[in-house]
């Protein structure tokens, strides 16, 4: 898909040219010091139907799985671009949702002005000093930068811009699209102006199929990188082929194929020539283990080997 058939099916939104600058800055930044830098993107696409959209067409994901696979990205040396939906899960939060600390945390007394201090029993936020922590220190150290979307057209032009950011960093960038990302949309040139009005009886909607974007990203953008994709199904006897369908039709390396009532436990790496299974046992999962640990893990030796082949 050419960069002008994206501007002319999604007009560009604002402030994407000045986190395409925010992009750039960073990657450039971890490139020159020799770290690996991997796109995250996270949680659900909004397709509005109207222009001036009330009403949007949305789906499942909480973005859960790419906050956590950011912290393992994290964890195991990378930077991470995390480009997620607005209100999703996010990395070192999700575990803690506000009902969780609004109840446990209270002021601990009198404090210096322009400070607040805050207590809490250790059990009542278990993880919660770690996590706070290791953000922190990501913060701190410039490996993790954040960059929010809305709707479709916001995630379009932000994965380009992205892409064109890690591209210089060739083979040591990677995307790993975890992303929901529509299949469907309305035109700007189609859409009605105001909120489409109840009354007007049955609503019947005719929605344009999405441009896949990984195949300029593949071909164009950043065609050097490391690129794994997600294959999310509901019926398991076709998941498998659709995964390697894929591979063939984009070239890139891996897709992460996964069945959406295991997702969290099992998971299918898969390559041009290999299948390995990922699979959470009971023990872990009573451990709080999570299958994106794993996951990610197994995607750094990969990156690895790819590298050297490259090189």
């Amino acid at each position: 898909m050419a960069e002008m058939d994206l501007v002319a099916e999604f007009p560009q939104p604002s402030g994407v040219a000045r986190w395409a600058e925010v992009m750039a800055r960073f990657a450039a930044g971890l490139g020159a010091q020799g770290r690996r830098v991997v796109l995250v993107t996270s949680g659900g696409t909004k397709v509005p139907l109207e222009a001036r959209p009330v009403r949007f067409l949305d789906n499942f994901s909480s973005g859960r799985r790419g906050a956590s696979s950011a912290e393992a990205f994290l964890a195991a040396g990378y930077g991470v671009l995390f480009l997620y939906r607005a209100r999703s899960a996010f990395p070192f939060a999700h575990r803690f949702p506000p009902q969780t600390w609004l109840s446990a945390l209270r002021p601990s007394g009198p404090s210096p002005s322009g400070l607040l201090s805050l207590e809490a029993e250790e059990n009542a936020l278990p993880g919660f000093a770690v996590a706070l922590r290791s953000y922190q220190e990501a913060a701190a150290a410039g490996t993790f930068l954040a960059v929010e979307f809305t709707t479709l057209a916001d995630y379009l032009h932000l994965l380009q811009a992205a892409a064109q950011a890690l591209n210089p960093l060739g083979s040591s960038a990677m995307f790993y699209l975890a992303a929901a990302v529509s299949d469907f949309y309305i035109p700007v040139s189609e859409m009605p102006e105001h909120k489409i009005l109840s009354s007007g009886g049955a609503l019947q909607i005719t929605m344009k199929m999405v441009p896949k974007m990984l195949s300029p990203l593949v071909k164009d953008w950043a065609p050097k990188a490391f690129v794994i994709s997600f294959k999310l199904e509901t019926d398991p006897s076709i998941v498998i082929d659709r995964a390697r369908n894929a591979l063939e039709v984009y070239r890139h390396q891996v897709v992460v194929a996964n069945i959406l009532e295991s997702r969290r436990s099992f998971v299918v790496i898969i390559t041009k020539d290999s299948e390995t299974k990922l699979l959470l046992s009971e023990k872990e999962i009573e451990k709080g283990v999570e299958i994106e640990q794993k996951i990610v893990v197994d995607l750094q030796s990969r990156h690895t080997a790819f590298i050297q082949d490259q090189n």
